[in-house]
């Protein structure tokens, strides 16, 4: 049952937080300790670290979606391969919004603790979001 309820937080966190963009949420669901083993560039420490970074990301893409194509959990671990969408239309990592659609996959380790999501690392095709950032398609 513990595995179970393990993905249903990693679930409540890509409903809640990034798709319904309920910052607020991160409070009930995320350590105040997170721990992001591969940040963002600038992600400060912590659950405040990671909120800031959502919040430019909500920023840059305010249609973002995450959808989950595929999940598995063992211990403490829940691994998520997912799908992000959205459009570009504040800054991101220095780039002016360019009103361009964006569909990349992902997979992030994640590891719940004591009923909440503590740390994380996360693989995504970053080459294929630049791409289509900068593409003139």
């Amino acid at each position: 049952m513990a595995l179970e309820q393990n993905k249903q937080i990693i679930q409540r966190f890509m409903d809640e937080v990034l798709n319904d963009k309920n910052l607020s949420a991160m409070d009930e669901i995320v350590a105040e300790d997170f721990i992001e083993h591969v940040p963002f560039p600038g992600q400060g420490p912590g659950r405040e670290g990671l909120r800031h970074t959502i919040a430019g990301l909500i920023s840059a893409f305010p249609d973002m979606k995450w959808t989950t194509d595929e999940r598995v959990a063992e211990g403490d671990t829940v691994v998520t391969r997912f799908t992000w969408t959205g459009t570009h239309n504040g800054d991101f990592l220095g780039m002016p919004a360019t009103g361009k659609s964006i569909e990349v996959w992902g997979v992030v380790i994640d590891v719940v603790r004591d009923g909440l999501f503590a740390e994380s690392r996360i693989i995504l095709d970053m080459p294929t979001l630049m791409q289509q950032l900068t593409s003139n398609a």
